[in-house]
């Protein structure tokens, strides 16, 4: 495992202890090092339905000082969604739409959402892009965006639309989400890969990149389709290490430092990947907590994130590139 340190990493700071500094009228972006620990992770347990709202507030009390409440600490945790996007819905260089996938062994329909350059010519390479436990909200809209403009026929498929979609409110999200049939939600993953892997406008290739919950399909989809080309699990769960030995894509693990829920299952599966010789590149991002890529919440870490971006194109850009194994062999 690679442990990679940015230049500069801030120094601890507790929110809740003491209230950043507010210059100018204008409140400053908070990050991760401005929390208590013990909030982050009392934090994390709420966002995974470990416990409730009510339990952050009551656990998170404690931690209130200086004008800052609990219910304060919970908003200054949650996604700031217009604050970080990068692309626009409507920007002119991309073309977007959402698409209706057909998912018998699932839950009847998957709805995507799809992206590629609007410049685009020829056969793309296709990234799947799955979300964490709150549906397909607009930040991981915003992701499927970037990743276009780098050149990729981006895939997201939204979870939560056999209940009606994204609802808009996070709470409302995560709670909808726990009433999924996982079996079928998984199938519906399964599914969506394999008929995109087919898709006449890709290039034959297809790649998968997940966070949090997503990063636990990316990992299960690796060791589920054989011709999966590449896959990229942020934080994501690790299957069972008998599944190991069937992983065949190009594999890039990217780990939080600070993300013991996540981390304590990663050993036996990375053992188990050596064991059976797969290829795969796992790094662990010091002083990061789990979600540091979503730079919509406090918990984003700019320089690791940034880092574990430009790892994750690259991979793509050439675990994807050029006609598949089967396409090739199909010209033969």
């Amino acid at each position: 495992m690679t442990d990679v340190s940015p230049d500069t990493l801030p120094k601890p700071s507790t929110l809740g202890d003491a209230a950043p500094a507010i210059s100018g009228g204008q409140r400053p972006r908070h990050t991760a090092n401005d929390f208590h620990p013990e909030v982050l992770r009392l934090f994390d347990a709420y966002v995974h339905g470990i416990i409730d709202r009510r339990g952050f507030l009551d656990r998170a009390a404690r931690f209130a000082a200086a004008g800052i409440t609990a219910a304060g600490l919970l908003e200054a945790l949650n996604p700031k969604f217009a604050e970080a996007q990068q692309v626009p819905p409507k920007d002119p260089r991309i073309e977007s739409s959402f698409v209706e996938l057909p998912a018998p062994k699932g839950y009847g329909k998957v709805r995507t959402y799809q992206v590629k350059p609007a410049k685009a010519s020829g056969k793309l390479p296709i990234v799947m892009v799955v979300h964490e436990n709150r549906g397909l909200n607009p930040h991981v809209e915003d992701v499927a965006r970037r990743l276009a403009l780098e050149g990729f026929l981006a895939v997201a498929p939204d979870a939560l639309f056999p209940v009606g979609g994204y609802p808009g409110n996070e709470d409302k999200a995560r709670e909808v989400f726990a009433t999924l049939d996982q079996t079928k939600t998984r199938e519906d993953f399964v599914t969506t890969a394999q008929a995109l892997k087919k898709d006449p406008r890709g290039n034959g290739k297809l790649g998968v990149v997940g966070f949090c919950y997503g990063g636990g399909i990316a990992h299960m989809l690796a060791a589920k389709l054989p011709d999966l080309d590449a896959a990229v699990p942020f934080y994501g769960m690790s299957p069972a290490p008998e599944e190991a030995k069937n992983v065949k894509a190009a594999l890039l693990v990217q780990l939080a430092e600070n993300d013991e829920r996540i981390n304590s299952a990663w050993p036996a599966y990375e053992e188990a990947l050596k064991a059976a010789k797969v290829e795969f590149e796992v790094y662990k991002y010091p002083g990061t907590q789990h979600g540091f890529n979503n730079d919509t919440t406090p918990r984003y870490d700019e320089a690791s994130a940034q880092l574990a971006w430009q790892r994750t194109v690259a991979l793509f850009k050439k675990a994807l590139s050029g006609p598949s194994a089967a396409g090739a062999a199909a010209k033969g």
